[in-house]
């Protein structure tokens, strides 16, 4: 398997280069030369087809490198080993036609465990075969830092800095990161928005020589390999559902950077028996406009009740316009340069026509994520997340008879405020992690600044 840029002006990579890469020097993201396909058929009849088996499988595929087979199978093992829930990514039934996936049952309670305790080690072993050492660098909504830190700070070869929005994220996402003790991460508060703070790490590695000089690898879904690990479990769940391919399954996805709804166009892609995807947005609105009108603008980041959701400008968004367009990068390149420019591109009528095939959305409002919440608890007694609760809203736009999973993106005690608003009730953090809430913060506040930056890359360089 080889894995080529977005905007076709970089060579292409070895799957050992993805698991260390970031963007494309050219400022594109890394995608497959070619899709490998999944045998559902004969995965069903699989003996113990598990959803470890199923995610170290997917992953093997879209390595392509024998050589890493094992390593890739003992990652996977480990990682589950860590989940709370034996069933990793348990489905629970809400109602008629209804359901919810649990993806918040890793290491720090959000979905992003699935992928970072698997990446993490292969990255390590990665750079233990090169004789190596990265510096990963990660901008952060709120649960990817926190993953990232509980998975890198134990690898020996990697270095960790992560961003955050200042007072933009939850306590707990927050102090998740910044009450870590290991010695090779460092947490930094940004004066601005997420946004600003993927910005800033954009710029970093577009400066090809700093990036190569403090040898820069990337951990947010820029990543491809989080973006397989993840395809996963929409597979597990088509299997665990018993769909058919003359019998899809949809899927209503909480989405800020578009990383986990594209991880769901990849199980479409390789043969799992999917029927819409649904991106579910909050008022923060980028994606949902660009699925619905096909035009896609950068605009102002509103805070709202589903803070890791406070995202206008969405990475992955570009490996979707590289499909959506024939796979010619060309095209890509002339609609991202032009969106670099004025902030806004217009997707040509087909491309637009690909992406509603695929995707659908949905806009929602504070109110009606807290009512969700607030009836979702009266009737079942359980309580959702703000992002899940926002997935779950975006469920209305299909029929009461259609079958859809809503993704449930994190554990309701990471956002103890917003539950409490909704329900009255404050969720309890598990009891490994509450330790958290008492222990020392160790984070640095920079300005929105790429220049101030780069100079603190330069002087914490090891």
């Amino acid at each position: 398997m080889r894995y080529i840029s977005t905007r076709g002006q970089s060579a292409a990579l070895s799957f050992e280069e993805i698991l260390l890469s970031g963007p494309a020097p050219d400022g594109g993201l890394y995608m497959p030369d070619v899709w490998p396909r999944i045998d559902m058929a004969r995965i069903r009849i699989t003996p113990g087809m598990d959803i470890t088996q199923l995610t170290w499988s997917i992953l093997a595929l879209f390595a392509g490198a024998p050589d890493w087979n094992r390593s890739i199978e003992r990652a996977t093992r480990e990682a589950h080993e860590r989940f709370s829930d034996k069933h990793i990514a348990p489905l629970r039934e809400l109602g008629p036609h209804r359901w919810l996936l649990e993806l918040f049952h890793g290491p720090t309670l959000a979905f992003k465990d699935f992928a970072l305790q698997i990446l993490a080690p292969l990255m390590n072993e990665a750079l233990a075969r090169r004789k190596s050492r990265a510096l990963v660098i990660a901008a952060t909504s709120g649960d990817t830092g926190a993953a990232a830190v509980a998975a890198l700070a134990s690898q020996s070869n990697i270095d960790l800095i992560v961003l955050h929005p200042k007072g933009r994220i939850s306590d707990v996402q927050r102090r998740q990161m910044t009450t870590t003790t290991a010695t090779n991460v460092r947490n930094i508060a940004i004066e601005g928005t997420f946004d600003d703070a993927q910005a800033l790490v954009k710029q970093l590695f577009a400066d090809r020589a700093f990036a190569a000089k403090h040898r820069l690898a990337a951990i947010n879904s820029i990543n491809w390999v989080r973006i397989a690990v993840q395809s996963a479990y929409y597979v597990a769940a088509c299997l665990a559902l018993k769909k058919e391919q003359n019998d899809k399954l949809s899927f209503s996805i909480p989405s800020g950077n578009f990383g986990n709804a594209f991880a769901g166009y990849v199980a479409k892609k390789i043969g799992a028996p999917i029927g819409k995807l649904i991106v579910a947005t909050n008022v923060n609105d980028g994606l949902a406009t660009a699925i619905a009108e096909g035009k896609y603008a950068r605009g102002p980041t509103h805070a709202t009740l589903s803070p890791a959701m406070d995202i206008q400008v969405a990475s992955n968004f570009e490996r979707m316009l590289f499909e959506a367009n024939g796979r010619d990068p060309a095209i890509v390149r002339a609609l991202m340069d032009g969106f670099a420019k004025t902030g806004s591109l217009r997707l040509h009528p087909a491309a637009h026509a690909v992406l509603r095939d695929v995707f659908s959305a949905n806009r929602v409002l504070d109110s009606e994520t807290v009512a969700t919440m607030k009836i979702v608890h009266r009737q079942t007694g359980l309580q959702l997340d703000p992002h899940t609760a926002v997935g779950l809203t975006a469920t209305r736009i299909l029929g009461e008879t259609e079958d859809v999973v809503t993704l449930a993106t994190a554990h309701p005690a990471k956002f103890l405020e917003a539950v409490h608003i909704a329900t009255g009730v404050k969720p309890e953090l598990p009891e490994p992690l509450r330790w958290i809430l008492t222990a020392s913060e160790r984070y640095d506040t920079l300005p929105n600044d790429a220049a101030a930056l780069r100079d603190y890359v330069e002087k914490g360089a090891r």
